[in-house]
């Protein structure tokens, strides 16, 4: 009975459900083969943009083959009708909502809780690779747009020596799962970089340390800037607001 039914499918129906599945799978795969270093994150990319594209018209498709199965009574196309269409809808949706978070924040990938005087990365420059977005930190066009998306990005106050505060600092990286790449206690800086689950994205960090003018304790400076790509979809931002809430509440 399942292979009669299986065999009075019509061929549409059958590309709707591998349509669908195709779409599925292109997405990890594109992040995936991105990460292992088969091709670049442009053509990770492209396989995103793809599955999207395919999952688009699998919906479309899907919901005029739902409303044909039901007048035709098309018994034995429906299960593969309403799976296609329902993996298409779950692609769009998991999709739409990284397209809206994109929409929802300026397109820039490096930010600082100091702007007029960012800290400076030193070990990771040399780790970068070329092809790495700059570092210079452009205030005057960066300044605004960050202030208007993170106005809670700003230094943290506090009363720990600046020694103390370096610890802590290192702590807090390592608990948020950070690679450490450089620590300079008598200098209150350390580097870091975070690497991104799916594509393998690395976002690099400093951490900068000085003592108050008064002498009352330290001031911390963070930064976060991705390697690659134009928007960090408010990564770099989300990351220094968790370094300095860890930081501030041990």
């Amino acid at each position: 009975m399942p292979e009669q039914v299986l065999e009075n499918r019509t061929w549409w129906s059958r590309a709707i459900l591998i349509g669908s599945v195709v779409a599925a799978v292109m997405l990890p795969v594109g992040a995936l083969g991105t990460r292992l270093g088969i091709w670049q994150f442009s053509g990770g990319f492209m396989l995103l943009a793809g599955g999207v594209v395919l999952a688009a018209v699998g919906l479309i498709v899907g919901l005029v083959g739902i409303i044909v199965a039901a007048r035709r009574k098309l018994s034995a196309d429906k299960p593969a009708i309403y799976i296609g269409t329902l993996v298409s809808a779950l692609v769009m949706a998991v999709m739409g909502v990284q397209f809206v978070t994109a929409a929802s924040v300026p397109p820039i990938h490096n930010i600082s809780t100091d702007v007029n005087d960012p800290p400076a990365f030193e070990r990771i420059v040399a780790l970068r690779g070329e092809g790495s977005n700059p570092l210079e930190y452009d205030a005057a066009r960066l300044g605004p747009l960050q202030a208007q998306a993170y106005p809670w990005v700003q230094p943290l106050d506090s009363d720990l020596a600046p020694a103390d505060a370096v610890r802590r600092a290192r702590g807090v990286l390592e608990d948020m799962g950070l690679e450490i790449v450089g620590v300079e206690e008598d200098r209150g800086l350390l580097e870091a970089t975070d690497t991104t689950f799916w594509f393998g994205f690395k976002d690099d960090v400093v951490v900068r340390i000085r003592a108050q003018e008064d002498g009352s304790g330290s001031r911390v400076d963070v930064r976060s800037v991705s390697r690659v790509g134009t928007s960090d979809l408010g990564v770099n931002a989300r990351r220094i607001g968790e370094f300095l809430t860890a930081f501030a509440n041990p």
